[in-house]
């Protein structure tokens, strides 16, 4: 703390006082800075008020200069700090890109002075230099920096197994270059007339002289060599992300990559399905009923563990953070695929190939941390704070929608304190669609999941690329995304074994329709999957008009989509006498003693066993169907859902409108799986997931999945897949095989002839029918109640029962006497149905 100088002390050093003037000053210093000598009394201070004037033109001077170059380097340190900025906020790819551009750069210049004879001067001081660093291995440097820049502007997607591939290439050219050195006497830069700088460069360099010269100082070359060339070694693993363990796995490829590639062109285009050998006991044909605590979901492993922004910069991929996404060799081909055997329809001649993978786009490489999630880290952290809350956020896992943020409690605070904070935190982090789970499935944390503001594109291509996807080759498995650990999921519908999709207008729901079609397009012959296709919208399904999977033209009128669900639960019927009659119990388990030759028809019997394909039913608005004739759709969506499984029928709902009149208890009940995306309701979430959550979503694919057999849904971002795409693939499709259909798919099974006075009331007749007989009692007030209608309608349909000899006349106010007993009511009933 300053202290005040007194008055007196202010009047020059003429009226200071002896005490004042012997105070010492710093130890070997006097009052003007200058060295005092030994024994020297005190030099008296000069005066202040008349400096030396070449003293202060000096000291004006450089004041002027530093002034001038403070102003210089502030000017060039904001432009820079400026320019920095804005490289900052280009696009990921555009700096990618420079980066790029700016290494290849740097190799043309570099080979324009090493690979000519130098003029200039700094065109020979960079060849000399670069040739003592590298040696005689001088000339490849140019070519390393452009296999940089090539896999910087050609593989965006490898960015994150740049690191490892500049290790292993260094460690390959470190080792190479002692090699050399060796092999070249190990000469020194300075020494005895044999060696010098000249003979080092045409030799390792610097570089090799560094590592080949202490091992030979004290080893022979014999042993020196190899140790070298295990450094060698260690860089060719590292480049080709080669653990030592699998060094067998891969000299395997190799060498079925280099002989055996090559097969017969008939061949060649046939798909890729490798059928996984079963253990005894089980289906190997596509069984999915032996497996315990079986899932229909198939997604990777924990690619990544749990981050704190504050120790790890960066996340990796633990699993194997030096693989490529993609395989690099191309898939072996296989014998192309049955004959089409599909219910009665005539087999068609000549393979059939499944469309090529590079027909879907990949999405945009994944960011796996950005500077908005540091943000949104200090913003959480900032919330706990201000409120007291012993919890620390202890790490994030970003998705490509949304990242959630892991927060961990200390001892004796409740999980309510955090919870109860959601509207805090939204308005810390500057997002209302803030979703909190406590705890995380698994872990022993809080997650709070906020959007991201740079989202990655999750594209079908990459779903069904995947290890996961390639690795399970059942014709029903779809993609379906990724989580929000950047997990891809995938489905097989044949567990499933129905899906219930909805979600609002825009919300993502015929992006995901579209996704599981053109997933079954791309793996699975029309022998295997066909499908109904039901469209009331007319123009959602309209592009897939052709494909060979579909056994019925795609049907736009609620009416005869009816008809069709009729025809499927027919079908279902047919193939279940079939099991039954043979003793099976699952259609995998027909199919397979089919085709293996074991299932023999009866003696005398003129029957053909057939393998059946998976049929898949796919109705993309069940809220126009609900409304034409509920009571016919319900009853045959309860009765596929119900039974259907074993018959290899599988039936996929749509719908934009999730009410208890479209989606009913019944069918509710009998789909176990829901996919739901973006709702306007708490209402709409509970009636799809029966719990909150669809609410809190996002839209754009953002979806809440909820297979069978889970307790809580999993939070994915759908896959998306173009119309140009999705053109192409149906295009490749038709020209592989002509669409055959069945006349008898969207037709009644027989024509009704229903009297003309009965109209458009039949359901409601055969409804009184059946309250009449059954209870034995005739009043037109009890039909006014029970059925729900007025008197005028109720009256009406009295009269026509009573024209049709069902109960008498009327009486007054006496309840009418029924005709018919209840064991003659079938007969009635199909009689005023016209059968």
């Amino acid at each position: 703390m300053a202290t005040r100088t007194p008055k007196s002390a202010s009047k020059g050093p003429a009226k200071r006082s002896a005490s004042a003037r012997s105070t010492p000053t710093k130890r070997g210093s006097s009052s003007t800075g200058r060295p005092r000598a030994k024994g020297a009394t005190s030099a008296r201070k000069p005066n202040l008020t008349h400096p030396d004037p070449i003293s202060w033109v000096f000291t004006m001077i450089g004041k002027l200069i530093v002034g001038l170059w403070m102003l210089l380097a502030n000017g060039i340190g904001s432009t820079a700090r400026a320019l920095g900025k804005n490289a900052r906020d280009l696009d990921p790819a555009h700096r990618r890109d420079g980066v790029g551009l700016s290494v290849l750069a740097g190799a043309i210049v570099m080979a324009a002075m090493t690979w000519r004879r130098a003029d200039g001067a700094v065109s020979g001081v960079v060849n000399v230099t670069v040739h003592s660093v590298f040696g005689s291995l001088a000339w490849a440097i140019p070519l390393m920096l452009g296999l940089l820049a090539w896999r910087y502007l050609r593989h965006p997607d490898q960015n994150a197994d740049t690191g490892r591939m500049v290790i292993g290439w260094s460690a390959l050219l470190v080792g190479v270059l002692g090699v050399i050195h060796v092999a070249n006497d190990t000469p020194y830069p300075a020494g005895t007339a044999n060696d010098g700088m000249d003979r080092v460069s045409q030799a390792g360099g610097i570089i090799g002289f560094i590592v080949s010269a202490p091992p030979m100082s004290i080893l022979p070359a014999w042993i020196t060599i190899p140790l070298l060339l295990i450094m060698s070694g260690f860089g060719v693993l590292v480049i080709t992300a080669t653990p030592v363990h699998r060094i067998p796995e891969r000299l395997s490829e190799l060498k079925h990559l280099l002989f055996e590639r090559h097969a017969p062109a008939e061949q060649a285009a046939a798909p890729v399905r490798k059928r996984p050998r079963a253990k005894k006991g089980e289906v190997d044909d596509k069984g999915d009923l032996v497996k315990p605590f079986d899932t229909p979901v198939l997604s990777e492993q924990d690619k990544r563990s749990d981050h704190s922004p504050e120790i790890v910069p960066g996340l990796v991929d633990e699993e194997e953070p030096s693989a490529p996404v993609r395989k690099p060799e191309p898939p072996e081909p296989t014998p192309a695929p049955r004959k089409v055997e599909q219910l009665v329809l005539s087999p068609q001649a000549g393979p059939y190939s499944l469309p090529d993978l590079q027909f879907l786009k990949p999405g945009s490489a994944p960011k796996p941390q950005t500077k908005a999630n540091t943000i949104v880290v200090n913003a959480l952290t900032s919330v706990l704070e201000q409120f007291i809350i012993d919890a620390q956020v202890i790490g994030f896992t970003r998705g490509p929608t949304v990242t959630r943020y892991e927060i961990e409690l200390g001892p004796a605070v409740k999980v309510e304190k955090v919870t109860a904070l959601t509207k805090n935190i939204a308005y810390a982090v500057k997002s209302a669609d803030v979703r909190i789970l406590s705890p995380i499935p698994g872990k022993s944390a809080i997650g709070v999941e906020i959007p991201n503001a740079d989202k990655d594109l999750v594209s079908l291509g990459d779903v069904l690329n995947s290890k996961v996807a390639q690795g399970d080759h059942h014709p029903m498995i779809v993609g379906l995304g990724k989580d929000v650990e950047g997990r891809t999921i995938v489905a097989n519908l044949a567990k499933m074994p129905h899906l219930l999709i909805a979600g609002a207008t825009g919300a993502g729901k015929s992006v995901c329709v579209n996704g599981l079609i053109t997933s079954i397009l791309m793996r699975a012959t029309p022998d295997e999957v066909r499908m109904v296709l039901v469209d009331p919208k007319r123009v959602e399904l309209s592009v897939y008009e052709g494909i060979p999977h579909l056994i019925t033209p795609i049907i736009t009128n609620p009416k005869k989509a009816a008809e069709a669900l009729e025809w499927v639960v027919g079908e279902m019927d047919r193939r279940y006498d079939d099991l039954a009659a043979s003793g099976f119990r699952h259609v995998d388990e027909f199919n397979k003693a089919v085709r293996a030759g074991k299932l023999q028809p009866p003696p005398g019997s003129e029957r053909v066993y057939q393998p059946y394909p998976y049929l898949l039913v796919i109705v993309d608005e069940l809220a126009d169907l609900m409304m034409v004739a509920p009571r016919d759709v319900e009853d045959s969506i309860v009765r596929i859902t119900q039974l259907a499984r074993a018959a290899g029928i599988h039936l996929v709902i749509a719908t934009q409108r999730p009410s208890v009149d479209v989606v009913t208890g019944l069918i509710k009940a009998n789909v176990p799986s829901r996919l739901a995306f973006a709702v306007s309701s708490l209402t709409d979430s509970r009636v799809i997931l029966d719990q909150p959550g669809a609410d809190k979503l996002i839209g754009q694919g953002d979806a809440l999945f909820l297979p069978m057999g889970a307790s809580k849904p999993i939070r994915i971002q759908n896959a998306f897949v173009s119309e140009k795409e999705i053109a192409e693939i149906v295009t490749h499709c038709k020209t592989q095989m002509q669409a055959e259909y069945r006349d008898d798919v969207a037709a009644a099974p027989a024509k009704r002839e229903i009297d003309g006075d009965i109209g458009d009331d039949l359901d409601l007749l055969v409804q009184a029918a059946e309250l009449i007989v059954t209870t034995q009692f005739g009043s037109t007030s009890m039909l006014q109640r029970k059925l729900r209608v007025g008197f005028a309608k109720a009256g009406r349909l009295m009269d026509l029962l009573e024209s049709r000899d069902v109960v008498g006349p009327s009486e007054g106010s006496k309840a009418r006497e029924v005709m018919v007993k209840p064991d003659e009511l079938p007969g009635l009933l199909a009689d005023l149905r016209g059968e």
